[in-house]
C-alpha cells in the first residue's frame, strides 16, 4: 500500500467516525417521548452542569427523612450513682461519652450521654439500657433546646432497651416502621448525638439482619435477645439509643453497638430491630417489665462443625438444632425432641439461633406459635404455647418499691438478693437526694444506710420506713450515718437533722 492510499484510508475512516459521531448526539437531542419518570424527577444531566436546580430521586433523597427524624431524636444525659470501684461494661465502654461534673467533698457525680428516640407526641422515649443503667437522674434535652427531666418507666437488659417519659405534649415523634421489611441493601439514616454533637445524621446501608454478636453478658437467666440490624452507617460513642430510620423517616431500629477494637466506629453498627422494639416499649407501658414467652428448648445454630461433633449429617445447610426440652415448656408439651431442626415459626423461615430468639421474643407467655421442624429427614409442624420463666402463662406485672421522704431525701427497702449479695440483714437505699444539707454532707443515690450513730448510741435500719422514723426522734441532733455503696465499698458521713 502506497502512502497516497493510507492517508486516504485515514481520512475516510476519520469521516465515517464524525459522522457516526454526529448522529448519534443528534438522536440524544432530538425531542423523545415524555415518561412518568421524567415528569417526577425533572432533571437531566444538562441541568446538572450547568448549575440549575438538581432534583434527587426520592428513592435516595435523604432530606426528607432527615427533617422528619431529626426534631424527634434527644440528647439523653444520665447522672450515675457513685459507685467506690464503679466499672463499665464493653457496651458502656463504646457508646457512653464520659463526663465529671463538680461533687461534693472531693466525690464527683460520674455522668454520661447517650441519644433517645421520641415515639409518642405525650413524651415516651425509647433509649438502650446501658445509657441510663445506674442513673438518679435522666436530663432530656430536644433539638430545639427544650430541657426536661426523664422518668424511667422501665428497662430490660435482655434487650439492651429502656423506656422514659417527659411530661410534655404536641411532641414531634417518630413513627415505627416495621423492620420485617428492610432488605439488605436499603438505604437507612443513624440520628444521635455521637461525641455530643447533638442532631447527627449519618447514612448507610442495612448490610446484614439477624447479627448476634454476643455483646450482651450477665442477664438474668440467661434471656439475651441478639438479632440485630447490621449497618455501615457512622455511629460513634453518644449514638447509643439514637434512631435507625428508613428514607421514609420510619423508626427500624436503635442504634445500640459497634464492633470496633478502638472504642471508635470501624465500619459496622448494630441496631435492635423495631419489631421487638415495639414489643418491648408496650410491655414496659402496660406492666413495667417485659412478658419474655418462651419455647423452653435448648438450641444451636445448624453447621459442619456441630455435625461433626454430633457425629451425624442434617438434611439442611441452615436451621436450629435443638438440643434439649425442658420439662413442663411449650416446646415439651408441643411434642418437640432432642435432635429435631427447627426451620420456621408462624410461616417464617428461621436459619439461626437469633433469629428464632427474635421471633420468639415478640411473644407473650400464653401466645401460640407454629412451629415447623425436620425429625428425621421428614417436615412436621405443630403448635406450641410458650411459658414464662416460671413455667405458666401467667403476666407479671412489676412491682413498685415503696418509697418515704426526709428532708428531700427518699429511701427504699434494699432488694433480698441485694442483701444476700452484701451479705447484710438489712438497711435503706437511698434512691434520690434532692440537694440540700444531705447532698452537701454526702448523701448520694444508690447509697444503702446500714446504721445510724447518735448522742443515744448506734442504731442499725432494719428497712426505709424504721430509718424516717429514728430520724424524726433524732430532730435537732448532730448524726453519723453509717453504710457502704453497692459493690460493698463502705463509707459514712455526717449531717444535722432539723
Amino acid at each position: 500500500m502506497s502512502k497516497k492510499q493510507f492517508f486516504l484510508g485515514m481520512f475516510l475512516a476519520s469521516l465515517i467516525g464524525g459522522v457516526v459521531a454526529l448522529a448519534g448526539v443528534s438522536f440524544f437531542i432530538q425531542p423523545q417521548p415524555q415518561s412518568n419518570f421524567d415528569e417526577k424527577q425533572q432533571t437531566s444531566f444538562v441541568n446538572l452542569l450547568s448549575d440549575k436546580d438538581f432534583t434527587i430521586p426520592d428513592g435516595i433523597n435523604f432530606v426528607a427523612s432527615a427533617e422528619i427524624v431529626t426534631p424527634a431524636v434527644v440528647h439523653v444525659n444520665t447522672t450515675i450513682s457513685y459507685s467506690g470501684r464503679q466499672q463499665r461494661d464493653p457496651l458502656q465502654e463504646f457508646f457512653q461519652f464520659p463526663q465529671r461534673d463538680g461533687g461534693d467533698q472531693g466525690r464527683p457525680m460520674p455522668m454520661s450521654s447517650g441519644s433517645g428516640v421520641i415515639i409518642s407526641s405525650d413524651g415516651y422515649i425509647v433509649t438502650n439500657n446501658h445509657v441510663v443503667d445506674g442513673a438518679t437522674k435522666v436530663d432530656i434535652s430536644l433539638e430545639n433546646n427544650k430541657r426536661y427531666v426523664a422518668k424511667i418507666i422501665g428497662t430490660d437488659p435482655s434487650t439492651d432497651l429502656a423506656l422514659l417519659k417527659i411530661e410534655a405534649t404536641g411532641l414531634p415523634f417518630v413513627k415505627f416502621g416495621d423492620s420485617d421489611k428492610t432488605r439488605v441493601g436499603e438505604w437507612v439514616l443513624a440520628v444521635g448525638n455521637p461525641f455530643n454533637l447533638n442532631s447527627t445524621v449519618t447514612a448507610g446501608i442495612i448490610s446484614a439482619k439477624a447479627r448476634n454478636i454476643g455483646i450482651l453478658e450477665n442477664v438474668e437467666n440467661n434471656l439475651q435477645v441478639e438479632s440485630f440490624l447490621q449497618t455501615d452507617a457512622v455511629v460513634n460513642p453518644g449514638n447509643s439509643g439514637g434512631a435507625l430510620v428508613n428514607l421514609a423517616g420510619e423508626l427500624i431500629g436503635i442504634n445500640t453497638a459497634i464492633a470496633t477494637k478502638t472504642g471508635s466506629y470501624s465500619g459496622y453498627s448494630f441496631a435492635v430491630p423495631s419489631t421487638l422494639v415495639k414489643k418491648v416499649m408496650d410491655d414496659l407501658m402496660m406492666y413495667g417489665t417485659v412478658q419474655r414467652g418462651l419455647l423452653g428448648v435448648n438450641i444451636r445454630d445448624i453447621s459442619p462443625e456441630l455435625g461433626e461433633f454430633l457425629g451425624k449429617e442434617f438434611p439442611v445447610e441452615q436451621g436450629v438444632y435443638i438440643g434439649g426440652v425442658n420439662d413442663n415448656s411449650g416446646g415439651k408439651e408441643a411434642g418437640l425432641k432432642e435432635g429435631d431442626i427447627i426451620i420456621g415459626v408462624d410461616g417464617r423461615k428461621t436459619n439461626s439461633v437469633a433469629n428464632l430468639q427474635e421471633m420468639v421474643a415478640r411473644k407473650r407467655p400464653g401466645d401460640k406459635v407454629e412451629v415447623e421442624y425436620i425429625r428425621e429427614g421428614k417436615t412436621y409442624k405443630t403448635t406450641a404455647t410458650l411459658k414464662n420463666f416460671a413455667g405458666d402463662t401467667d403476666i407479671v406485672k412489676k412491682v413498685i418499691p415503696k418509697t418515704f421522704e426526709f428532708e428531700g431525701v427518699v429511701f427504699e427497702d434494699i432488694k433480698d438478693s441485694l442483701k444476700e449479695a452484701l451479705r447484710i440483714q438489712g438497711g435503706a437505699v437511698i434512691s434520690t437526694v434532692s440537694g440540700g444539707k444531705w447532698r452537701s454532707a454526702g448523701a448520694r443515690p444508690g447509697f444503702i444506710i446500714t446504721s445510724i450513730i447518735s448522742s443515744d448510741g448506734r442504731v442499725r435500719v432494719q428497712g426505709a420506713e424504721g430509718l424516717v422514723e429514728i430520724l424524726n426522734d433524732l430532730q435537732g441532733e448532730e448524726i453519723v450515718v453509717l453504710g457502704m455503696f453497692q459493690d460493698g465499698t463502705e463509707y459514712y458521713f455526717e449531717v444535722e437533722v432539723d
